[in-house]
């Protein structure tokens, strides 16, 4: 059975799907990340479908259920490299991927996952208290 790699990159663990989802694989796939999850304590999770033409129902519930399981483990998911013709097949499916976000690439995706996190701790927008781990303060 093929197994999808689960990479390390800084706080983040990227996923990146190359190969046909069967019902092993994913569920494969789903143990392995929320083990890593756990073991890295990694806040944020990103999957990237570049590689798939097509997604279907099952590829759509699976992405669903890694957000949901992901978030649980306090792990914010953003899907990226979603294809137009693969975003008109989700939409068509009626599939609403709740608790993902996403972006068009990996860069993208990070940012994104860093933004909410660093609006998560408090964060504002001077770099200065971003660096030296201030939170702000409001009035």
């Amino acid at each position: 059975m093929e197994r999808v790699p689960i990479l390390k990159i800084g706080d983040i663990l990227l996923v990146s799907i190359q190969i046909d989802m069967s019902d092993q694989t994913a569920v494969t796939l789903q143990e392995d990340l929320a083990e890593r999850i756990v073991a890295t304590g990694c806040h944020g999770v990103i999957i990237d479908i570049t590689a798939l033409d097509i997604v279907d129902s099952f590829v759509g519930r699976m992405l669903s259920t890694i957000a949901s399981i992901s978030k649980v483990l306090d792990a914010e998911t953003v899907v990226v490299g979603m294809r137009p013709a693969v975003a008109i097949t989700l939409v068509e499916l009626g599939l609403s991927l709740n608790g993902i976000r996403t972006a068009l690439n990996v860069e993208r995706g990070m940012e994104l996952i860093a933004v909410t996190r660093d609006d998560d701790l408090g964060y504002d927008d001077d770099p200065e208290d971003v660096e030296s781990g201030t939170a702000a303060t409001s009035p």
